[in-house]
Protein backbone atom coordinates (compact mmCIF):
# COMPACT_ATOMS: atom_id res chain seq x y z
CA UNK A 1 0.00 0.00 0.00
CA UNK A 2 1.41 3.11 -0.69
CA UNK A 3 1.75 5.55 2.57
CA UNK A 4 1.12 9.36 2.20
CA UNK A 5 2.03 10.96 5.33
CA UNK A 6 0.76 14.61 6.26
CA UNK A 7 2.36 14.79 9.59
CA UNK A 8 5.18 17.39 8.57
CA UNK A 9 7.23 18.70 5.54
CA UNK A 10 9.97 16.72 7.81
CA UNK A 11 8.65 13.09 6.69
CA UNK A 12 10.00 14.08 2.90
CA UNK A 13 13.16 11.83 2.10
CA UNK A 14 15.78 12.51 -0.31
CA UNK A 15 14.79 12.46 -4.01
CA UNK A 16 16.34 10.68 -5.90
CA UNK A 17 19.08 13.07 -7.50
CA UNK A 18 20.00 13.85 -3.61
CA UNK A 19 20.72 10.27 -3.04
CA UNK A 20 23.11 10.30 -6.64
CA UNK A 21 24.64 13.72 -5.14
CA UNK A 22 25.56 11.68 -1.63
CA UNK A 23 26.93 8.88 -2.82
CA UNK A 24 29.17 11.05 -5.04
CA UNK A 25 30.02 13.42 -2.82
CA UNK A 26 33.62 14.39 -2.35
CA UNK A 27 34.29 14.89 1.71
CA UNK A 28 36.82 16.22 3.68
CA UNK A 29 37.05 17.02 7.76
CA UNK A 30 34.42 19.19 8.35
CA UNK A 31 35.89 20.24 11.78
CA UNK A 32 39.08 20.98 10.15
CA UNK A 33 37.15 23.33 7.83
CA UNK A 34 38.44 21.06 4.56
CA UNK A 35 35.06 19.43 3.69
CA UNK A 36 34.57 21.23 0.31
CA UNK A 37 31.22 20.39 -0.06
CA UNK A 38 29.68 21.53 3.22
CA UNK A 39 32.01 24.66 2.56
CA UNK A 40 30.02 25.02 -0.83
CA UNK A 41 26.82 24.57 0.79
CA UNK A 42 27.60 27.34 3.44
CA UNK A 43 28.92 30.00 1.23
CA UNK A 44 25.43 29.20 -0.77
CA UNK A 45 23.33 29.69 2.03
CA UNK A 46 24.90 33.10 3.42
CA UNK A 47 24.75 34.26 -0.10
CA UNK A 48 21.24 33.37 -0.71
CA UNK A 49 20.27 35.27 2.78
CA UNK A 50 22.84 38.08 2.05
CA UNK A 51 24.50 37.69 4.96
CA UNK A 52 28.60 37.54 5.34
CA UNK A 53 28.71 33.59 6.28
CA UNK A 54 27.08 30.47 7.60
CA UNK A 55 27.73 27.42 9.64
CA UNK A 56 25.69 23.88 9.05
CA UNK A 57 24.28 22.63 11.93
CA UNK A 58 22.64 19.15 12.24
CA UNK A 59 18.45 20.51 12.77
CA UNK A 60 16.65 23.57 13.26
CA UNK A 61 16.36 23.44 16.68
CA UNK A 62 19.94 22.97 17.27
CA UNK A 63 20.49 26.09 14.75
CA UNK A 64 17.88 27.53 16.98
CA UNK A 65 19.36 27.11 19.92
CA UNK A 66 23.27 27.86 19.18
CA UNK A 67 22.10 31.57 17.80
CA UNK A 68 20.37 31.71 21.33
CA UNK A 69 23.79 30.32 23.30
CA UNK A 70 25.73 32.24 20.70
CA UNK A 71 24.02 35.62 21.04
CA UNK A 72 23.14 35.48 24.47
CA UNK A 73 25.26 35.97 28.13
CA UNK A 74 23.67 33.64 30.45
CA UNK A 75 21.48 35.11 33.21
CA UNK A 76 20.17 36.86 30.34
CA UNK A 77 16.33 37.35 28.83
CA UNK A 78 15.55 36.67 25.47
CA UNK A 79 11.92 37.79 24.49
CA UNK A 80 9.89 35.88 21.65
CA UNK A 81 6.27 35.19 20.82
CA UNK A 82 4.41 33.13 23.18
CA UNK A 83 3.64 29.90 20.55
CA UNK A 84 6.73 30.20 18.44
CA UNK A 85 8.63 26.75 17.89
CA UNK A 86 11.48 27.54 20.39
CA UNK A 87 9.07 28.13 23.19
CA UNK A 88 6.55 25.18 22.34
CA UNK A 89 9.04 22.58 20.44
CA UNK A 90 12.32 22.86 21.76
CA UNK A 91 12.15 20.94 24.72
CA UNK A 92 13.22 24.13 26.49
CA UNK A 93 16.61 24.28 25.16
CA UNK A 94 17.03 28.01 26.27
CA UNK A 95 17.47 27.03 29.82
CA UNK A 96 19.75 23.87 29.24
CA UNK A 97 21.98 25.24 26.59
CA UNK A 98 22.26 29.05 26.87
CA UNK A 99 21.32 29.52 30.13
CA UNK A 100 19.00 31.80 29.36
CA UNK A 101 15.40 32.88 31.28
CA UNK A 102 12.59 33.75 27.68
CA UNK A 103 10.16 36.15 28.34
CA UNK A 104 6.84 36.02 26.26
CA UNK A 105 5.04 38.33 24.25
CA UNK A 106 1.43 37.87 22.42
CA UNK A 107 2.03 37.33 19.03
CA UNK A 108 -0.93 36.34 17.17
CA UNK A 109 -0.04 34.13 14.11
CA UNK A 110 3.58 35.52 15.02
CA UNK A 111 2.77 39.11 14.95
CA UNK A 112 4.57 41.06 17.92
CA UNK A 113 3.52 44.86 18.13
CA UNK A 114 5.29 47.28 18.98
CA UNK A 115 3.43 48.45 22.04
CA UNK A 116 3.33 44.59 23.02
CA UNK A 117 6.92 43.94 23.00
CA UNK A 118 7.79 47.35 24.09
CA UNK A 119 5.86 46.11 27.45
CA UNK A 120 9.02 43.65 27.93
CA UNK A 121 12.07 44.48 27.21
CA UNK A 122 14.06 45.52 30.20
CA UNK A 123 17.31 46.69 31.04
CA UNK A 124 19.36 44.74 34.04
CA UNK A 125 17.97 45.84 37.43
CA UNK A 126 18.35 44.07 41.22
CA UNK A 127 15.42 42.20 40.28
CA UNK A 128 15.39 41.57 36.46
CA UNK A 129 17.97 40.61 33.76
CA UNK A 130 18.67 42.70 30.76
CA UNK A 131 16.71 41.57 27.35
CA UNK A 132 19.91 40.30 25.20
CA UNK A 133 18.18 38.86 21.88
CA UNK A 134 14.79 38.98 20.40
CA UNK A 135 13.26 36.38 18.26
CA UNK A 136 10.81 36.13 15.56
CA UNK A 137 9.05 33.51 13.32
CA UNK A 138 8.82 33.40 9.54
CA UNK A 139 6.90 31.39 8.51
CA UNK A 140 5.08 31.05 11.86
CA UNK A 141 4.10 27.49 13.36
CA UNK A 142 0.52 28.53 12.70
CA UNK A 143 1.13 28.26 9.05
CA UNK A 144 0.60 31.82 8.66
CA UNK A 145 3.65 34.55 7.57
CA UNK A 146 4.39 37.76 9.15
CA UNK A 147 4.59 40.79 6.76
CA UNK A 148 7.67 42.47 6.20
CA UNK A 149 6.12 45.66 7.06
CA UNK A 150 5.37 43.90 10.73
CA UNK A 151 8.88 42.65 11.24
CA UNK A 152 9.94 46.65 10.62
CA UNK A 153 8.24 47.13 13.64
CA UNK A 154 10.22 44.74 15.52
CA UNK A 155 13.27 46.23 13.88
CA UNK A 156 13.10 49.66 14.71
CA UNK A 157 12.21 49.10 18.42
CA UNK A 158 15.52 46.57 18.94
CA UNK A 159 17.31 49.21 16.80
CA UNK A 160 16.10 51.67 19.52
CA UNK A 161 17.72 49.23 22.33
CA UNK A 162 20.45 48.19 20.55
CA UNK A 163 19.60 44.70 20.60
CA UNK A 164 20.26 41.95 17.75
CA UNK A 165 17.30 39.75 16.17
CA UNK A 166 17.30 36.01 15.41
CA UNK A 167 14.76 35.17 13.01
CA UNK A 168 14.00 31.16 12.66
CA UNK A 169 13.08 30.62 9.28
CA UNK A 170 13.21 27.33 8.92
CA UNK A 171 10.06 27.83 6.60
CA UNK A 172 11.44 30.95 5.05
CA UNK A 173 11.28 29.98 1.81
CA UNK A 174 8.04 29.34 2.11
CA UNK A 175 6.91 32.80 3.42
CA UNK A 176 8.90 34.60 0.69
CA UNK A 177 7.08 32.73 -1.63
CA UNK A 178 3.74 33.20 0.24
CA UNK A 179 4.73 37.29 0.51
CA UNK A 180 5.74 37.26 -3.32
CA UNK A 181 9.47 38.62 -1.53
CA UNK A 182 12.62 36.99 -1.79
CA UNK A 183 14.47 35.45 0.95
CA UNK A 184 16.64 38.32 1.04
CA UNK A 185 13.87 41.11 1.87
CA UNK A 186 13.30 38.38 5.10
CA UNK A 187 16.89 37.83 6.17
CA UNK A 188 17.12 41.59 6.08
CA UNK A 189 15.20 42.45 8.65
CA UNK A 190 17.15 40.24 11.28
CA UNK A 191 21.02 39.82 12.32
CA UNK A 192 20.76 35.85 12.36
CA UNK A 193 18.45 33.33 10.49
CA UNK A 194 18.03 29.67 11.06
CA UNK A 195 16.73 27.88 7.65
CA UNK A 196 15.97 24.20 7.44
CA UNK A 197 17.39 22.22 4.37
CA UNK A 198 15.11 19.20 5.37
CA UNK A 199 11.37 20.99 6.37
CA UNK A 200 9.78 20.34 2.28
CA UNK A 201 13.50 20.39 0.81
CA UNK A 202 13.88 16.68 0.66
CA UNK A 203 17.20 17.26 2.15
CA UNK A 204 17.19 14.22 5.12
CA UNK A 205 19.17 16.43 7.17
CA UNK A 206 20.54 19.93 8.35
CA UNK A 207 19.86 23.42 8.73
CA UNK A 208 21.69 26.77 8.59
CA UNK A 209 22.68 29.34 10.30
CA UNK A 210 23.64 32.27 9.13
CA UNK A 211 24.95 36.10 9.90
CA UNK A 212 28.26 38.45 10.35
CA UNK A 213 31.62 36.71 10.33
CA UNK A 214 32.16 37.39 13.82
CA UNK A 215 28.90 35.97 14.84
CA UNK A 216 29.16 32.95 12.90
CA UNK A 217 33.01 32.53 13.94
CA UNK A 218 31.57 32.17 17.57
CA UNK A 219 28.79 30.32 16.84
CA UNK A 220 31.11 27.80 15.17
CA UNK A 221 32.96 27.61 18.48
CA UNK A 222 29.47 27.18 20.15
CA UNK A 223 28.94 24.39 17.43
CA UNK A 224 31.63 21.92 18.93
CA UNK A 225 30.59 22.66 22.24
CA UNK A 226 26.75 20.92 21.21
CA UNK A 227 28.67 18.70 19.83
CA UNK A 228 27.82 19.54 16.60
CA UNK A 229 30.66 19.60 14.47
CA UNK A 230 30.28 16.86 12.09
CA UNK A 231 33.48 15.07 10.23
CA UNK A 232 32.61 14.22 6.82
CA UNK A 233 29.45 15.92 6.64
CA UNK A 234 29.68 16.58 2.93
CA UNK A 235 27.66 13.52 2.62
CA UNK A 236 25.01 15.36 4.02
CA UNK A 237 25.52 19.08 2.34
CA UNK A 238 25.09 17.21 -1.31
CA UNK A 239 21.26 16.58 -0.65
CA UNK A 240 21.80 20.32 0.95
CA UNK A 241 23.02 22.01 -2.17
CA UNK A 242 19.86 20.21 -4.31
CA UNK A 243 17.23 21.65 -1.55
CA UNK A 244 18.65 25.30 -2.19
CA UNK A 245 18.93 25.06 -5.91
CA UNK A 246 16.31 22.29 -7.26
CA UNK A 247 13.63 22.14 -4.25
CA UNK A 248 13.18 26.09 -2.78
CA UNK A 249 12.20 27.18 -5.91
CA UNK A 250 9.05 24.97 -6.07
CA UNK A 251 7.17 25.09 -2.53
CA UNK A 252 4.85 27.58 -3.97
CA UNK A 253 3.60 24.16 -5.85
CA UNK A 254 2.67 22.83 -2.29
CA UNK A 255 0.91 26.15 -1.44
CA UNK A 256 -1.31 25.82 -4.02
CA UNK A 257 -2.54 22.07 -3.31
CA UNK A 258 -2.73 22.92 0.63
CA UNK A 259 -5.28 25.56 -0.71
CA UNK A 260 -6.93 23.04 -2.96
CA UNK A 261 -7.16 20.43 0.12
CA UNK A 262 -8.58 23.35 2.02
CA UNK A 263 -11.30 24.23 -0.05
CA UNK A 264 -12.46 20.61 -0.42
CA UNK A 265 -12.36 20.36 3.41
CA UNK A 266 -14.54 23.12 3.06
CA UNK A 267 -17.61 21.56 1.29
CA UNK A 268 -17.64 18.72 4.49
CA UNK A 269 -19.99 18.82 7.30
CA UNK A 270 -18.43 19.45 10.58
CA UNK A 271 -15.59 20.73 9.16
CA UNK A 272 -14.62 24.64 10.17
CA UNK A 273 -11.78 25.99 8.52
CA UNK A 274 -10.81 29.41 7.40
CA UNK A 275 -9.98 28.70 3.63
CA UNK A 276 -8.25 32.35 3.69
CA UNK A 277 -5.63 31.28 6.34
CA UNK A 278 -4.16 28.70 4.34
CA UNK A 279 -1.28 30.81 3.50
CA UNK A 280 1.76 27.95 2.84
CA UNK A 281 1.50 24.71 3.12
CA UNK A 282 -0.26 23.56 6.33
CA UNK A 283 -3.69 23.10 6.25
CA UNK A 284 -5.14 23.50 10.02
CA UNK A 285 -9.22 22.47 10.34
CA UNK A 286 -11.07 21.99 13.12
CA UNK A 287 -13.36 18.76 13.46
CA UNK A 288 -15.52 18.86 16.87
CA UNK A 289 -16.14 15.01 16.84
CA UNK A 290 -12.68 14.74 17.12
CA UNK A 291 -12.28 16.19 20.66
CA UNK A 292 -12.16 13.12 22.79
CA UNK A 293 -9.20 11.14 23.03
CA UNK A 294 -11.14 8.23 21.86
CA UNK A 295 -12.57 9.38 18.90
CA UNK A 296 -9.23 11.16 17.60
CA UNK A 297 -7.59 7.84 17.61
CA UNK A 298 -10.23 6.13 15.29
CA UNK A 299 -9.76 9.28 12.87
CA UNK A 300 -6.36 8.46 12.97
CA UNK A 301 -6.54 4.75 12.63
CA UNK A 302 -9.31 5.43 9.99
CA UNK A 303 -6.83 7.30 7.74
CA UNK A 304 -3.97 5.03 8.49
CA UNK A 305 -6.42 1.99 7.03
CA UNK A 306 -6.46 3.91 3.85
CA UNK A 307 -2.46 4.61 3.67
CA UNK A 308 -3.06 8.28 4.79
CA UNK A 309 -0.44 9.23 7.91
CA UNK A 310 -2.10 12.07 9.93
CA UNK A 311 -1.32 13.45 13.31
CA UNK A 312 -3.78 13.11 16.39
CA UNK A 313 -5.47 16.83 16.66
CA UNK A 314 -4.60 18.91 19.49
CA UNK A 315 -8.53 20.33 20.81
CA UNK A 316 -10.09 18.90 17.81
CA UNK A 317 -7.69 20.92 15.29
CA UNK A 318 -6.07 19.15 12.74
CA UNK A 319 -3.02 19.89 10.77
CA UNK A 320 -2.35 18.35 7.44
CA UNK A 321 1.01 19.09 5.78
CA UNK A 322 1.42 18.96 2.07
CA UNK A 323 5.40 18.64 0.84
CA UNK A 324 6.98 17.47 -2.40
CA UNK A 325 6.02 13.56 -2.54
CA UNK A 326 2.37 14.65 -2.24
CA UNK A 327 1.25 15.86 -5.75
CA UNK A 328 -2.28 16.14 -7.30
CA UNK A 329 -2.87 11.68 -7.43
CA UNK A 330 -2.44 11.59 -3.50
CA UNK A 331 -4.13 14.67 -2.95
CA UNK A 332 -7.07 12.79 -4.59
CA UNK A 333 -6.42 9.90 -2.76
CA UNK A 334 -6.67 12.13 0.55
CA UNK A 335 -10.11 13.73 -0.03
CA UNK A 336 -11.22 10.51 -1.08
CA UNK A 337 -10.37 9.63 2.58
CA UNK A 338 -11.41 12.15 4.00
CA UNK A 339 -15.18 12.55 2.78
CA UNK A 340 -15.67 9.17 4.13
CA UNK A 341 -14.06 8.84 7.17
CA UNK A 342 -15.06 12.67 8.39
CA UNK A 343 -18.83 12.65 6.86
CA UNK A 344 -18.82 8.73 8.11
CA UNK A 345 -19.98 7.75 4.44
Amino acid sequence: MQIIDLRSDTVTHPTAAMRTAMAAAEVGDDVYGDDPTVNRLERMGAEMMDKEAAVFTPSGTFGNELALFTWCPRGSEVVLGEECHIIQHEAGGAAFIAGVQTRTVPAPDGVITYAALQTRLRRANLHAPATSLICLENAHSSGRVVSLGDMDVVRLLADEWGLPIHLDGARIFNAATALGVSVQDIAARADSVMFCLSKGLCAPVGSLLVGNKKFIAAARLKRKVMGGAMRQAGVLAAAGLIALTDMAVRVGEDHERAKALARFLSTLPNVSINVDAVQINMVFFSYPPARSRVAAGRIVSAFAKRGVRISPPEDGVFRFVTHYWIGDKELEIVKKAAEKILTGH
